[in-house]
């Protein structure tokens, strides 16, 4: 199934469809790339026209230039759309919806980090599958200096990458941290030097897009299964995604590879 060109209703999110992976990139420089109401309104609808698009193997999130991934949520809106018990309540399920539609995306996803990653643009990292960085990278999460209260799908996620101890670290203190530490903690995958990154996102859209993607989908429901502790029903689900592997034509074609000693074709069927 084509899905045709990409559209994102708003100049802050730019996206384009690059061979195998569809790069998201948040775009807006005057404020370091902060996510604003448009861009969690964006997201949802984005990762639906992917989920549904057979050429796309995974989805990148990137900021535009290199001072930054996103510095956090647009304070500028702050007033307009987090100021009421309601204007927050509609904040919140916007960017709930958005972070959602990240990790229910049966596709990878990858957060690829230079410069300040900060509170809401952490919390887009956070959701995806796999995270590298520059070495320029910057972490941190500042709600503890903002008063303001934290969703705990999000900190179940920090939770869920780094330990309950280095979450409350991160979290009491709001202290920033590089990308060193970030990869001791578990925070990201990979760290590569930032005139390094591009090789490295290269490498790992190149091997996702290579590999079979049924696999890569049930392994994703399943670690999400798992890691919510959800019911015997879902688990049953996972597994069986996980047997339709074994009849797809990609693990024939699989089989088939190694035993020619050469490099398989998989197309998700």
């Amino acid at each position: 199934m084509g899905a045709g060109h990409y559209v994102s209703g708003t100049e802050r999110v730019r996206v384009h469809l690059d061979g195998v992976a569809l790069h998201v990139v948040f775009d807006n420089p005057a404020r370091h790339n902060a996510l604003g109401v448009d861009t969690w309104r964006a997201l949802p609808p984005l990762l639906a026209q992917a989920a549904a698009d057979d050429r796309v193997r995974l989805v990148v999130f990137q900021g535009a230039g290199s001072r930054a991934f996103a510095s956090g949520a647009d304070i500028s809106q702050f007033e307009d759309q987090r100021a009421s018990r309601e204007a927050v309540a509609r904040y919140e399920a916007l960017s709930d919806d958005a972070l959602a539609a990240i990790q229910r995306l049966p596709k990878p996803t990858l957060a690829c980090v230079r410069g300040w990653c900060l509170g809401a643009g952490l919390n887009v990292a956070m959701a995806c599958d796999v995270r590298i960085a520059a070495s320029d990278a910057v972490f941190g999460i500042p709600a503890a200096r903002m008063g303001l209260g934290y969703r705990d799908a999000a900190l179940k996620n920090l939770i869920d990458l780094v330990g309950v101890g280095p979450a409350k670290d991160l979290f009491f203190t709001a202290r920033r941290i590089d990308a060193a530490e970030a990869l001791r903690l578990g925070l990201v995958t990979r760290v590569a030097a930032t005139d390094a990154l591009p090789a490295l996102l290269a490498e790992y859209v190149d091997a996702i897009g290579d590999n079979a993607p049924l696999t890569i989908a049930a392994a994703k429901a399943t670690a999400g299964a798992l890691l919510a502790s959800r019911s015997a029903d879902d688990l049953a689900d996972c597994r069986e995604l996980i047997r339709s592997c074994f009849d797809s034509e990609d693990y024939a074609e699989g089989r088939r590879a190694f035993m020619e000693k050469r490099r398989p074709s998989f197309r998700g069927r």
